[in-house]
């Protein structure tokens, strides 16, 4: 089942030791997988449960995020020991679909569907989910059969590798091979760039999930891959939202404030109607906000970025007293996240767009519109026209169904959440239909091969069989070409030997 790859150019960068590593995980995983792919729905899913409970479980979990913080250095313990409800969710998804034998049919079509493994996944792990994504992951791929193979982010590598460890005895505990998941750099080598992009070479199948540099590796490794686009999720607040705007601004709040914003699916900015721009602005600061002065967001831009627009990585998931402290000014103890106001709505690709971009930390942009809804949706486009977003998920606060219709109609987005907070609501929660995930497609917009929540059925390949209509599903030349059918040209003209013979043979 493994994919055949050239091994020699992402190989001559490793050194012996990261070789020897992979080829061993990967000999480990193609053992384990034969095996497994054997075992029937029903051990299977036991499977997945052992594993998401030696991870998710409230002890586990809260040891995990103390480690991951300690190790990376940033996000917010309370909100990030939530995620483990992601992990439920996820096992939640994935028990109600089958992944053995015939998993589903179209009796209309005469068609029926039969789930197979893809083999051996590499998964590359960010540092602000060194726990979340590997057992997300991990769970997606076990119940589609498939063997995974993390490799970490060197920042957070103790923290993934215990999330592993912790797996791998969830696996023992059914019988199991442990071997379905493994995790680059047991042997003491070194984790980098380098063993990542050879990793992905060798597999037959990579998730993706982390920055723009990692999902390009992915699509560049030459095999199969699901990655996931920038993020920069825009809300719009249109009139109606003055029916609830606590709603609105609590949603904000709780999206904003996650994890200290360090997810891509994290508010960045809300574009306002003009109508209800001053009491928004207020309902946002009773909840936690605060409106920087324009030479507070000057020092503030400057700490975020430098002259060439680049993100200073210090400030991602900061709470709100630590980015103004970093920015070299103070707030008031009860603040939960900064306001950059930036009522004039012009987008910019450079210095003038600045608080346009995405910000993965604490701080939000608010831009005013006015008239109608349509110049909400423009600055939307001129939004994602001007900085990278495209692709991933935008938000609306309406009561009206016309105006979410409108936006439905022509967002470049693969995901739309109405009156939630999209950090906990667009990658799946408790509250929605929205399939779990902690890797979000953003389709070709955003450079991604799939526009979905990458999910169950990512993770599997798919054999049609296909049966024939008792009754040809045919339809008439005048039906099929409507209008455009023209009697004279179906005349064909045959001859002799085409008429009879040929014909006749037919």
């Amino acid at each position: 089942m493994s994919r055949m790859s050239d091994m020699t150019e992402p190989y001559s960068k490793l050194t012996q030791d990261q070789i020897d590593d992979i080829e061993a995980c990967y000999a480990r995983a193609v053992k384990a997988q034969k095996e497994f792919e054997t075992w029937s729905q029903e051990d299977i899913d036991r499977t997945i449960k052992s594993v998401a409970q030696m991870v998710a479980n409230s002890k586990t979990f809260h040891e995990l995020v103390e480690l991951g913080i300690k190790e990376s250095r940033f996000g917010d313990p309370i909100s990030r020991e939530n995620k483990r409800f992601k992990i439920r969710g996820i096992l939640r998804d994935c028990l109600r679909e089958k992944s053995v034998g015939k998993v589903g049919e179209m009796p209309e079509r005469k068609i029926e569907l039969y789930a197979k493994p893809v083999g051996i996944i590499a998964c590359v792990i960010p540092a602000t989910n060194p726990d979340l994504t590997p057992a997300g992951n991990a769970i997606y791929a076990v119940k589609a059969r498939n063997a995974i193979i993390f490799s970490p982010h060197p920042r957070t590598a103790g923290t993934s590798r215990k999330t592993v460890e912790l797996m791998r005895a969830g696996l023992a505990r059914v019988g199991a091979p442990e071997d379905l998941i493994q995790i680059l750099g047991t042997n003491g080598c070194k984790i980098n760039r380098q063993i990542s992009e050879a990793l992905m070479t060798k597999c037959d199948l990579v998730i993706a999930t982390g920055g723009q540099g990692v999902v390009r590796r992915a699509y560049s490794s030459g095999t199969p891959s699901f990655g996931v686009g920038s993020g920069n999720a825009t809300m719009i607040w249109d009139e109606t939202a003055i029916q609830d705007l606590h709603h609105a601004a609590d949603n904000t709040m709780r999206s904003k404030t996650s994890d200290f914003g360090s997810g891509c699916s994290a508010d960045g900015n809300i574009i306002i109607h003009e109508s209800i721009w001053d009491a928004a602005l207020a309902e946002l600061q009773k909840v936690g906000g605060y409106i920087m002065t324009e030479e507070e967001q000057e020092k503030m831009r400057w700490a975020m970025w430098d002259e060439n627009i680049h993100r200073n990585s210090d400030t991602v998931a900061l709470s709100a007293l630590d980015m103004a402290a970093k920015a070299g000014f103070e707030v008031p103890p009860t603040t939960r996240f900064l306001i950059a106001s930036h009522g004039t709505g012009v987008f910019e690709s450079g210095v003038e767009g600045i608080w346009c971009r995405e910000k993965l930390t604490t701080v939000l942009a608010v831009h005013k519109y006015s008239g109608e809804f349509q110049n909400a949706i423009d600055m939307v486009q001129k939004m994602h026209d001007a900085v990278p977003g495209m692709g991933h998920s935008v938000g609306i606060f309406s009561f009206d169904d016309s105006h979410i219709d409108r936006l439905a109609r022509v967002a470049r987005v693969g995901r739309i959440m109405v009156r939630q907070p999209q950090s906990k609501a667009n990658s799946g929660s408790m509250n929605n239909g929205m399939p779990m995930t902690s890797s979000i497609g953003c389709g070709t917009w955003g450079g991604n091969a799939t526009s979905e929540n990458v999910s169950l059925h990512h993770y599997m390949n798919m054999t049609w069989v296909s049966r024939e209509y008792e009754t040809p599903d045919w339809q008439t030349d005048e039906e099929l070409f409507g209008e455009f059918y023209d009697p004279e040209l179906e005349k064909v003209q045959y001859s002799a030997y085409n008429s009879n013979d040929a014909l006749k043979a037919e």
